[in-house]
């Protein structure tokens, strides 16, 4: 079980009634509390969460709209996205409980500091290399709205200025990160028919090919709602229509693609996790066509090219910078 999990049952009597869990791991936290629902983002932790505990966890960026006595955030890695989500559950919780749960690696002390505002904050356990933080909703915030918070930003493509729209939560929020910069040098010569811009993230990859190559069909795929949604608002700013998944990787992603062209994540959370982008490379042979092409992009220390050439094919070099290296490997 998450350690995080772990400190919540430590106080189990606290969290017996109509309870919020979001953000949660998907472990087996929900089976011991039977009056909580779940709320999450990621794809993958519905999956195996709505498969053992059906109709009771809610996907997507916004709150569910029923009622609760009590919310637990899950504290996110970024900074921003927990910004929103303290938000959209202490506006919610007037006179009401919101508990607070992260690792101390992952800052949850200085996390906790943000429900001081609210009303007066007690930290009720550490263990586990978490903390446990309450505090009762006495001055609940006014509701905002996931769209003000959006970063908007301008980058220069084949066909002119493309303007990127990226939500809390989303990788390089607000900005251009270098392995897309790199890669979106070296967009050329990308055959033509079906694209999947694999973990769109704000849907940078996908919206430059759509500009520069306008029939070519484009399908983004992210794990992350936050990301799907950032990738609708960019394609929508530009005046650009693609396909947008919300799915659990590549198992998620179409068949008989053309192309498929990636800046793949390696991390989760405060850990490291290189499960996604390996498991992409030994399954991208099943989602594309015979002579289909992966084009990526990764860290130079990454060692992903033995992995491509066991599974997919001979793979080569196209160009490397900054601590980056371009991978383009054929299905034979």
């Amino acid at each position: 079980m998450d350690p995080r999990s772990e400190v919540l049952l430590r106080q189990a009597d606290l969290f017996q009634g109509s309870l919020l869990l979001t953000g949660l791991p998907a472990d087996d936290l929900m089976s011991t509390l039977p009056n909580a629902r779940g709320w999450s983002w990621h794809a993958g932790d519905f999956d195996t969460l709505g498969s053992r505990f059906p109709e009771r966890v809610h996907f997507g960026t916004e709150a569910p709209t029923e009622h609760f006595e009590a919310a637990v955030l899950f504290l996110p890695k970024a900074r921003d996205l927990a910004d929103y989500l303290i938000n959209a559950l202490a506006s919610r919780l007037a006179g009401r409980e919101l508990f607070l749960v992260g690792e101390k690696r992952g800052g949850i002390e200085a996390a906790a500091r943000q429900l001081s505002p609210f009303g007066r904050t007690r930290k009720l356990d550490s263990a586990r290399h978490c903390q446990l933080w309450q505090v009762t909703v006495e001055t609940p915030p006014p509701a905002v709205e996931l769209d003000s918070l959006a970063k908007r930003f301008d980058i220069e493509v084949d066909g002119g200025t493309l303007k990127v729209v990226s939500l809390p939560g989303v990788f390089s929020h607000g900005r251009l990160d270098r392995g897309s910069a790199l890669l979106l040098e070296n967009i050329d010569r990308l055959p033509a028919g079906h694209l999947l811009d694999f973990g769109c993230g704000a849907g940078v990859l996908g919206a430059a090919v759509k500009r520069r190559y306008p029939e070519t069909h484009v399908t983004m795929l992210d794990v992350d709602a936050f990301a799907t949604a950032s990738s609708r608002l960019t394609l929508a700013a530009n005046g650009l229509e693609a396909d947008v998944m919300t799915g659990n990787g590549i198992d998620a992603a179409p068949n008989d693609l053309d192309v498929i062209l990636t800046n793949p994540p390696f991390h989760t959370g405060v850990h490291t996790d290189y499960a996604a982008t390996e498991n992409l490379l030994k399954k991208a042979r099943e989602h594309l066509r015979k002579g289909g092409e992966l084009r990526l992009v990764a860290n130079s220390f990454l060692r992903y090219q033995p992995i491509i050439e066991s599974h997919l094919g001979p793979c080569a070099i196209m160009a490397e910078g900054q601590g980056f290296r371009i991978y383009r490997a054929k299905r034979a």
